[in-house]
This record gives C-alpha cells, structure tokens and sequence, in this order.
C-alpha cells in the first residue's frame, strides 16, 4: 500500500488496509480526502464547563471557594423534599409515636391531678412526675427508633434533683409510670431500670447548635392548662442544620370537631389531635388513637 492510500485511510492504518482486501484498497483510492476542518455552524455550541478538579494549587483554591447551596437552605431543604417524597419520613414517624406515647401518659397523670386538686406545679407534685415522664418517653423512643448519626435532644428537665436523697420515692413513681405507658401501648417489650430513666432525662441536656440535627420538646406547653384539667400540648420540633424540618404537637384535649374537616365526615365526638408538617410535605391532623391522617394546608413550611 503507498503513503496516498494511507493518506486517504487515516487513522485505520496499515492493518486495516490488509483486511480490506485488494478490491476495497481500489475503491478507497476513490474516496476524497476528509476535510481539514470540521463545517462551520449556523449556531454557537453551547460552552459546557469540564467538572474535573484543577491541578495546579492556585487554581484548587478557587474552586474550593466556588460558590455553591447551603446545606441548610429551607428552599434547598423544601426542594429536596418535593423530589424525593419525605426525606424525613422516618424521623416523622418516630415523633409521633414519641408524643403520642407521652400524650397517655400526661393524660393519666392529669386525671390524677384533677381528682386530687392540685392547683400549682410544685416540686414532687404530680405536674412535676409529668413534665419528667413526657421527656422520657419521648427521649427513649426517639433514640430506639431514630439510632443513624449522634442523638441531639434539647429539652428542659434534668435529673439533678431526682439524684438527690430523698427523691427515691418520686423516682420510682416515675418510673413506674413509664414502663406501664410502654407495656400499656404494646409498642416495645422492654422495661426501664431507675439508671435508664436518669440517663433518658439528661439526653435531654443538649445545647443544639447551627450544625447537625437537633431535636427540641416541651413536654408540657401549657402547664396552668394542665393543672386545671384544661388544654396543653407536647411539643416536639427537628432542626437540620439551623433549620426546622419538621414538627409535631399532640393536644390531648383537643376536640377534633373544633378542627375544620375537608372530607366532611364526622369525627363522632373523638377529642385528642395530633398535627404534623415536614418542609415541602405540609401539614396533617390525625386523631390520638392512630386514625389515618388528614390534609390540613397543602403550603410549604
């Protein structure tokens, strides 16, 4: 084969020549040579910028520096949410089963209170036993379903004063009051040694912070509402990176019929509401004893 027929081959080379054959090495002294340049467009090509990291030190430090989306942005949070259904679906699920459990057990030491009188929230008064065994319960189930990752609780109550001599007996109440509330809702079979509930009330201790999760509870919001047998809620909120996620706030005195219902069926008299909302997901309402949810706003938060 002479230097023309290569010339006209191109990259092919001289092993594809002698696989073409003699007949096909004729025919290719035909074909014009390939143009030296590419045809010009009508239209510029759209510039795509290569995603390989710089090599030289200068220039890696500009792209360290390249701007990009906070982790944190609700619109990047609401957006994501919005793409992959509910990103938080399983810290959803874990705070509501934490509230409601501690909405039982707020309501039996409530109908304690109200038989028995008590107008203030006094140290080792029945109000205190409460406040104590809401934080636990919501503690212990939020670190046994929610485990991925450190556990952050920003709560209010810590087992200081239960440590003291002499609490030995509002300690044991406590305790008592928790593991029947677990047994009683058939959710776990585990039961809780005074240790585990001292140590369940300081997980609470967390200060939070800008970065991570974080979670944050009122076990009882409202406690002059408690007292008088009135309404109160426990109020439970995730804050990823800064920001609030999610949110959920059991009323367990609430009258679900105070709430407007868009389906338009009746709620036979039923009291004790939940609500729940994730960014990007909206809000629901759904009834204490596990009824399915309903849309409240389809709005983002």
């Amino acid at each position: 084969m002479d230097m023309a027929m290569a010339a006209r081959l191109g990259p092919l080379g001289l092993p594809h020549a002698a696989l073409l054959g003699s007949s096909a090495a004729a025919s290719t002294r035909a074909l014009p040579l390939a143009p030296s340049r590419a045809p010009r467009l009508p239209y510029p090509l759209p510039h795509f910028p290569t995603c390989r990291r710089p090599s030289s030190s200068s220039s890696a430090a500009a792209y360290a520096a390249r701007p990009r989306p906070r982790r944190g942005s609700p619109r990047l949070l609401a957006v994501r949410a919005m793409a992959s259904g509910n990103p938080y679906a399983a810290e959803l699920a874990a705070a509501k089963k934490a509230v409601t459990l501690a909405a039982r057990l707020c309501q039996a030491v409530q109908q304690d209170i109200v038989h028995s009188g008590i107008q203030s929230k006094a140290d080792k008064s029945p109000v205190t036993v409460a406040d104590y065994g809401s934080q636990i319960l919501v503690s212990l189930v939020l670190k046994m379903e929610v485990s991925s990752g450190p556990f952050s609780l920003v709560a209010e109550e810590d087992s200081e004063e239960l440590r003291k001599d002499g609490a030995e007996e509002i300690l044991e109440e406590i305790t008592d009051l928790v593991n029947e509330t677990i047994s009683d809702s058939g959710s776990y079979n585990i039961s809780f040694m005074k240790e585990g509930i001292l140590s369940a009330i300081d997980d609470g201790k967390s200060k939070g912070g800008p970065t991570g999760r974080h979670w944050v509870l009122d076990p009882i919001d409202g406690t002059k509402g408690f007292v008088r047998g009135d309404q109160y809620a426990i109020a439970l909120a995730l804050l990823d990176e800064g920001k609030v996620v999610l949110g959920v706030l059991a009323c367990p005195n609430l009258p679900l019929s105070s709430i407007s219902n868009p389906n338009g069926s009746s709620s036979g008299g039923q009291v004790g509401a939940l609500f729940s909302a994730t960014i990007g997901c909206g809000a629901e309402v759904e009834s204490l004893d596990g009824s399915p949810p309903q849309k409240v706003i389809d709005l983002l938060i």
